[in-house]
């Protein structure tokens, strides 16, 4: 028996004595009742979008992928595991009042990833330090940028009245890539609080200081760094670690 199936507008076709001649069995589909789950975009040869069964299939900036869906876990973790979950724990929250920063200041480093995860990734193979249960963040470490233009020398953060944070680096354009016009990243971190200030639009390279108003902070000390991106936004320096303050 050969079964068609025709759209619900067809339903006259039921009455015709083709049908019974043929002894063909007409089934109706009407579409506003079927559940699409996943969607072919390319043809049968390309990627798909959604569920069929128990594999999930979409796009992320343009790469098509499959997974299997995920799994209740029923086994313990392993030492190496717990250690990971711990370090990714430790980054992720330093990082997540910087996600917006990153996106932008590591952009040159995430190569089929966001910023934040190339961030993530340097940050917890290089700034962590300690054994595991003790593991704590080694902030002179830490990188807020990256990039191969080259930052400014000596850069130091000072804590002045009434909640200002100082920066001041001495000027080096016309080494490499760096530029008067380059804009400094000033960033400060309250580990107390888990909260960041920062700016990717400082003072230019050539001014040689710039200042973030931490009064949020006061009485609290913070880490500090200091970083630059040209004036297209195209090129950023690796950060430098500028010291830990107590903000007055």
């Amino acid at each position: 028996m050969v079964r068609i199936f025709l759209p619900f507008p067809y339903r006259f076709l039921l009455m015709t004595e083709f049908a019974k001649e043929a002894e063909k069995e007409i089934i109706f589909i009407n579409p506003k009742k079927i559940k699409i789950m996943g969607t072919i975009q390319k043809g049968i040869l390309g990627g798909f979008s959604g569920k069929v069964g128990s594999v999930v299939g979409g796009s992320w900036k343009g790469i098509d992928y499959m997974r299997s869906m995920a799994q209740r876990r029923t086994t313990t973790s392993s030492q190496r595991q717990k250690e990971q979950q711990m370090k990714f724990g430790l980054i992720a929250r330093f990082q997540q009042p910087l996600a917006n920063l990153l996106a932008i200041s590591f952009k040159s480093y995430a190569i089929k990833m966001t910023g934040a995860n190339s961030a993530m990734s340097y940050n917890i193979r290089n700034a962590i330090t300690g054994l595991y249960p003790d593991f704590v963040i080694d902030y002179p470490r830490v990188l807020v940028s990256r990039g191969d233009m080259p930052n400014a020398i000596n850069p130091v953060a000072t804590a002045a009245a009434g909640g200002i944070v100082n920066f001041t680096w001495q000027n080096n354009a016309g080494s490499g890539k760096a530029k008067d016009t380059d804009k400094s990243i000033l960033v400060a971190y309250c580990p107390e609080l888990s909260q960041s200030i920062y700016t990717d639009a400082g003072a230019e390279r050539s001014v040689e200081s710039g200042s973030l108003d931490l009064s949020a902070f006061s009485g609290l000390k913070v880490e500090t760094w200091v970083g630059f991106i040209s004036d297209t936004g195209n090129i950023t320096a690796t950060s430098v670690f500028a010291g830990e303050v107590t903000v007055q």
